[in-house]
């Protein structure tokens, strides 16, 4: 049946989340809101949050998040239309009529699921038996136990063109050519896809068998086939062992990603049940997404020869532009080019153990890819180093992120090759340094500045005028305050209404509360800020991109992030600079008087920032 967006949210809307939950999940109340010990992890400390206002939960211990339909298929491993169907009825909606074509959808899905279960059943038999002497040998090499091939539903296809088709003819040719099951080639009797191949069945999240992998135990090729695409599998969608590490992942709050069917299954010998796998194909983008429904920083654990360091940057690359505060991935490589099963075989699960603790984040691996790319020993070559950095972290879509990746990537650049201060204004602030401390001499005097409002601060440091600037810049643009909040969190701003406005945007962003849209001015409103924030907005004379209506968003949110960096850095580097020149007054040593001269250039590159930030676009 077809169920509408509308038919959805009035389900949603009908069902009490904290009664549904509350059913199975001690609930207590906590304000607005109910309070539990996470059903997804196990913890002491209640973290695990229910919103009847808004219909959802929230774990900030897991990040286990969803509505009322989520928790049923999640939590109770229901599968969606059971779930609706539950909803429904205790809701007293009536379910849309069924669509015909959906339901013809239905019954063919239904009779190509049943075909692939009665081979799956066919195939372990063939295992248990005399022509699968071969491949039980091959198992026992490989210190696969009988509980493991029971576990996994291992099974063996014989050498033959059509024992399978024969053992499965009550479903006809048809369905097993739709299954991926048997190959017809043009208008010849169709024959067995799988012949003389360990065969691995694919399950869908639900526990289903929808395909198959199958592996030859000779030395022919190809090692390894696979189903073809069918209205059940999607290779590039699908992760192998999905159905058993989904639920081991919410345990243990990780999910391991490795290259094979018997990586998966090594692991699964050590207890480690949390490991999937692609189908064959390089990591996709759809399968990234389906690890970040499980948990937010999924380990890729890749082997340590060049095919595994090539499949970990194409699915770094691949993951970049999906990257956000609550998503991404870390690295794992294993040593001397080993697989997780002879890793496991040496070392056991203390030694897989260790190489996931040496796991890296994926910014790690992108600067080094890059930086290993070519020799960086010309001008011309360094330039392009920066340029495919600035690129990268361009196609991050959400702005934040790809900012804090630009500020990092940039960092490391000049760390490596040292100051940036000859380069020219305009690459200047195209690519900037959040950390100014790691900056060099500057043979160039700042700008002078050029608006009434500029050349105050420029005298006076960061002044009063400045922090409403910075505040009102947060309120018009909540979105960077999860990227800022704690360097925000504990900085005194000299106005106490000020104060009270950061106070509560930072809470805010702790405690997880939505700041997209009309959030931030609920928020405000709530804590009787509303009309103070209001006229803070309105009366901001200062020429900023981030207070202005026509600016471009991206260029707003990218300069709102500078000048936190520089409210946050002034105040650092005149209490420094105040204590240098103390420390120069009682003595006349050369280190003493070169830190001074360092912190004041740095205390004129601050400004300098700070400048660039109140000129016009383009200038």
């Amino acid at each position: 049946m077809s169920l509408s967006p509308q038919f959805l949210d009035e389900l949603r809307h009908r069902t009490l989340l904290s009664g549904l939950i509350g059913r199975t999940v001690k609930l207590q109340k906590a304000g607005r809101e109910y309070r539990a010990c996470c059903p997804f992890h196990d913890e002491k400390t209640p973290s695990f949050y229910v919103n009847d206002e808004k219909g959802f939960y929230h774990c900030f211990g897991c990040s286990a998040h969803g509505d009322a339909i989520r928790f049923l298929t999640e939590a109770k491993g229901m599968p969606f239309m059971d779930a609706v169907k539950e909803l429904a009825q205790a809701a007293g909606l009536e379910l849309p009529a069924p669509d015909p074509r959906s339901a013809e959808r239905a019954e063919r899905a239904t009779g190509l699921v049943a075909a692939s279960e009665a081979a799956q059943k066919w195939f372990a038999e063939q295992l248990q038996g005399i022509a699968g002497t071969e491949a039980r040998a091959y198992l026992t090499r490989r210190r696969v136990s009988d509980a493991l091939v029971k576990a996994f539903g291992l099974g063996f296809a014989p050498d033959s063109r059509g024992k399978l088709k024969a053992a499965l003819a009550s479903f006809g040719n048809d369905t097993l050519v739709e299954a991926g099951l048997l190959i017809l080639v043009d208008d010849k009797e169709p024959y067995d896809r799988f012949r003389g191949r360990l065969i691995f069945p694919v399950r869908d999240a639900r526990g289903r068998t929808i395909a198959f992998g199958g592996r030859i135990l000779d030395s022919g090729e190809p090692k390894y086939l696979n189903s073809p695409d069918t209205p059940l599998f999607d290779k590039g969608r699908t992760l192998y062992n999905l159905d058993r590490a989904g639920p081991a992942s919410r345990k243990t709050d990780r999910v391991i990603v490795v290259e094979g069917y018997m990586d998966v299954i090594a692991l699964a010998g050590a207890g480690i049940d949390e490991a999937v796998a692609p189908l064959g194909t390089a990591l996709t983008e759809a399968q990234i997404e389906r690890l970040w429904r499980l948990v937010p920083v999924p380990i890729l654990c890749f082997d340590g020869d060049k095919a595994g360091q090539k499949a970990a940057i194409r699915a770094a690359l691949r993951a970049l532009p999906m990257v956000a505060p609550d998503r991404s991935l870390r690295f794992a490589t294993l040593p001397n080019g080993q697989d997780p099963d002879d890793l496991i075989k040496a070392g056991g699960k203390a030694a897989f153990e260790a190489a996931l603790q040496t796991a890296i984040p994926l910014v790690d691996l992108i600067w080094r890819h890059e930086k290993e790319a070519t020799p960086l020993d010309t001008p011309e070559t360094r330039a392009g180093l920066r340029r495919r950095l600035a690129e990268l972290a361009g196609t991050i879509a959400d702005k934040g992120t790809a900012e804090e990746y630009k500020l990092e990537f940039r960092r490391r650049f000049d760390a490596l090759f040292g100051s940036a201060s000859s380069r020219p204004a305009h690459e200047e602030r195209s690519f900037r340094e959040r950390q100014p401390f790691r900056r060099g001499d500057f043979r160039k005097p700042p700008p002078r500045p050029t608006t009434p409002g500029a050349r105050s601060i420029g005298k006076g440091g960061v002044d009063p005028m400045f922090a409403r600037a910075i505040i009102a810049g947060l309120v018009l643009h909540p979105g960077i305050l999860a990227a800022h909040a704690e360097a925000l969190a504990e900085l005194p701003l000299g106005d106490p209404v000020l104060e009270r406005i950061r106070d509560a945007l930072v809470d805010a962003a702790f405690t997880g509360r939505s700041l997209e849209g009309d959030g931030a001015h609920s928020i405000l409103a709530n804590a009787g800020l509303g009309s103070v924030a209001d006229e803070l907005c309105q009366t901001n004379s200062l020429a900023f991109s981030f207070l202005r209506s026509d600016a471009d968003p991206s260029r707003a949110t990218r300069d709102l992030g500078e000048a936190i960096d520089v409210l946050v850095t002034h105040p650092l580097i005149e209490q420094a600079l105040a204590e240098a020149t103390r420390r120069l007054g009682t003595t006349t040593d050369e280190a003493s008087f070169a830190e001074q001269q360092r912190l004041t250039r740095e205390k004129r590159e601050v400004e300098r920032r700070l400048m660039d930030l109140l000129q016009p676009e383009g200038e």
